[in-house]
């Protein structure tokens, strides 16, 4: 029989609770038993939130130019794709008012901190590789993200983990339009 798993967490008193509750009110979420340097924490939320927005203008770009055999088809992921990569941004601009934070929205800000590229993509190919590219880098990118963050700040790791799915999950269908428009397989290797 395996023993259960137990830790040495110190529970506080009801009136601990409240006494530290009130004090720095104001801080809102940001509460004394927040570890992580949350200056740090907003500023990766800042430059995932960058990334998303270069993901939807590309996306979106990429819907209207896209033409060809096959672009019925890949247009529609590239709008779905698009709406998801928004929503991804609003989920990360709460988090960040939540941390006190403000979102760094400023369109010229997006480019220089936004690890993935927007590339604009000469024909249907270019575009599908040019978004599994950005995929890649965010899966990367919301995995190290995710690291750091663990489990001291649990709310930010779990919507960062529900946009690495939808990353992955992105990153996969690219994967098969990829095959479909060279006819091989991308990759033999799980992404």
């Amino acid at each position: 029989m395996t023993k259960p798993l137990t830790r040495n967490v110190k529970f506080s008193t009801k009136e601990e609770l409240r006494a530290n509750a009130r004090k720095n009110y104001a801080d809102g979420a940001i509460t004394s038993t927040y570890e992580l340097d949350v200056d740090k924490v907003i500023s990766l939320l800042n430059e995932a939130l960058a990334s998303e927005w270069i993901c939807v203008l590309r996306y979106l770009r990429h819907y209207y130019m896209a033409s060809g055999l096959f672009m019925d088809a890949v247009k529609e992921e590239f709008m779905e794709h698009a709406r998801q990569e928004q929503k991804h941004a609003e989920w990360l601009a709460e988090r960040i008012t939540q941390l006190g934070g403000a979102p760094d929205l400023n369109p010229a800000h997006f480019t220089d901190r936004s690890p993935t590229e927007y590339i604009e993509g000469k024909d249907l190919r270019d575009m599908v590789e040019a978004n599994l590219i950005a995929e890649r880098i965010v899966i990367d990118a919301y995995r190290e993200a995710i690291l750091y963050v663990g489990d001291y700040d649990t709310t930010t790791k779990r919507i960062l983990e529900k946009i690495l799915a939808e990353e992955e999950d992105h990153a996969d269908d690219l994967s098969d339009m990829m095959e479909g428009l060279d006819g091989k397989p991308v990759s033999n290797k799980i992404l």
